[in-house]
């Protein structure tokens, strides 16, 4: 079907970039990483934001997340021209041999979306029915995408308010226990440093995550817009070139997505 999986080499790079360049600046500042680690404050963070997003989303969504981690950082690679290229020697089979003929081909795809196309192409289905369908079923992949990317965009959004919430715990720590004015100032900044954790844990982490997710999603439009229009070709029977041409042109251009035909 033209698929692989590699690792994500801009996830990978992107997130070591800015856990280096955060770890050198702390550095530069003379600062010892000792001294940057607070326990209390990384248990009220990674807790509470972990816990706040988990009360914001159904069980069978939060169960998803460690598959939507693996994801961010491999990556299925779409080869688009292969597909094209499966889509045109397909159509070239039907016109040839007739849709039956495609039963065997439509048994050996590993790509849901195509495998269900060429089925209702065999079973005779009215193209603007299998029309229908397949754009209902391209509908709620981008609904579940979009689920998917809440889940880390909400957690980037509890995780600085868990900071501050951290660093009031603390601050009411040192100033209910104040026996040596001299230690105060330093007391004081161990407590800020659950706002540094939430706010770091948020822009490194939770967002570019969630960035990466729609990213992605994004990326999957193009692909299953394509197959969408191949299957629908290889139904009306259009001319194998014609299918090639019109695919090519929309691996170029912005085709509106089902959701956005909904909303026109």
């Amino acid at each position: 079907m033209g698929t692989a999986c590699f690792m994500d080499i801009s996830s990978i790079v992107g997130l070591s970039l800015a856990v280096l360049a955060l770890l050198g600046a702390i550095l530069m500042e003379g600062i010892s990483l000792s001294g940057m680690l607070n326990l209390p404050a990384l248990v009220i963070i990674l807790g509470g934001t972990i816990g706040a997003t988990m009360f914001s989303f159904p069980m069978r969504e939060i169960q998803r997340v460690p598959a939507l981690l693996i994801k961010t950082f491999t990556r299925d690679k779409i080869n688009i021209d292969e597909l094209i290229d499966n889509l045109v020697r397909l159509a070239e089979i039907a016109r040839r041999e007739g849709l039956l003929a495609l039963e065997t081909y439509a048994n050996q795809e590993e790509n849901p979306l195509l495998r269900n196309g060429l089925g209702f192409a065999i079973d005779g289905i009215d193209p603007e029915e299998i029309r229908r369908v397949m754009e209902n079923e391209i509908f709620q992949r981008q609904r579940q995408a979009k689920q998917a990317a809440a889940i880390f965009e909400t957690a980037g959004g509890y995780a600085p308010t868990m900071g501050i919430i951290g660093t009031v715990v603390g601050l009411v720590h040192v100033l209910s226990n104040i026996s040596d004015v001299n230690q105060l100032a330093g007391s004081i900044a161990v407590a800020f440093l659950a706002t540094f954790y939430g706010i770091t844990s948020a822009n490194i982490l939770w967002l570019p995550i969630a960035a990466k997710l729609k990213a992605k999603a994004a990326e999957e439009v193009v692909a299953n817009q394509i197959i969408l229009d191949g299957v629908l070709g290889i139904v009306q029977g259009k001319n194998p070139r014609l299918i090639r041409r019109e695919l090519e042109i929309l691996k170029l251009q912005e085709k509106p997505s089902p959701e956005r035909r909904r909303e026109e």
